[in-house]
């Protein structure tokens, strides 16, 4: 049975298929499936950017889905605490969260220079290594664009590119460990992810202002929540279009 509630918004507001397709950066095919194959529902974020266009709750144009009061419920339950800025947590917070990963856990940042220079991180990672545990270093590749407009940005130009290839450095014992990868990336990042296993600190990047100063999100995975897992997929995007490094010094021949 066709999609009508989704076929009457469009002719509701005038719209085309090729409209709403244009919109949406899809298909007119693709549109025209969701309408005729009710197995053939967008991706979650097609239907809020859909819902958003025609005006309407994503649990009216598929009946099966949470309303935006349910969604909004479960992701304010995913939120630990928020602290106004870095600085004002306590540096432990970081090596308890990583302590306990079981199953993974990630470093997304540009260089996230102040963790390479604790001894209880490298520790951590160690031992999270001898038990199996998959542990991942994302990290701005020194000579890309992206970090030059932080450094920049954050008002101390090329040293950010200077403090990558620092924080690469006081790696360098954990390089050649079980489970541990290293890839430098070259994405314009909105906020550097801790993650380990389901929780994550999400510091934001804020223009004109170090990260130290920028808030940090703390974020605990729930069942039906959607706030963890925007960033978690996040994660994985940058990962794939990283770069693998074997050494703490392969960042030389992109210069």
């Amino acid at each position: 049975m066709a999609n009508e509630r989704l076929r009457g918004a469009i002719v509701d507001l005038g719209l085309t298929l090729d409209e709403v397709a244009q919109q949406l950066g899809v298909a007119p095919k693709t549109v025209e499936r969701w309408i005729n194959d009710p197995e053939r529902k967008p991706y979650r974020r097609f239907q809020y950017a859909t819902a958003s266009l025609l005006k309407c709750e994503v649990s009216y144009l598929w009946p099966d889905e949470r309303t935006s009061a349910e969604v909004t419920a479960s992701g304010n339950a995913e939120v630990v605490r928020l602290y106004p800025h870095r600085s004002v947590v306590m540096q432990t917070l970081w090596t308890d969260l990583y302590s306990k990963a079981r199953r993974q856990f990630d470093v997304l940042v540009y260089s996230g220079f102040w963790l390479t220079e604790d001894a209880t991180f490298h520790r951590i990672v160690k031992e999270k290594s001898a038990e199996g545990v998959r542990i991942r270093f994302l990290l701005g590749e020194p000579s890309s664009p992206v970090v030059a407009v932080r450094g920049d940005d954050e008002g101390i130009g090329a040293a950010m590119a200077a403090k990558i290839r620092n924080a690469l450095v006081n790696y360098s014992p954990l390089f050649g460990l079980p489970g541990v990868e290293f890839r430098l990336h070259s994405t314009t990042l909105y906020n550097s992810i801790y993650r380990a296993d389901d929780e994550m600190l999400a510091n934001g990047h804020i223009f004109g202002v170090g990260a130290y100063m920028a808030p940090v999100l703390h974020l605990r995975r729930v069942p039906g929540g959607e706030l963890f897992d925007a960033y978690a997929e996040s994660v994985e995007r940058v990962w794939e279009t990283g770069r693998p490094i074997s050494t703490p010094t392969d960042w030389e021949g992109t210069n």
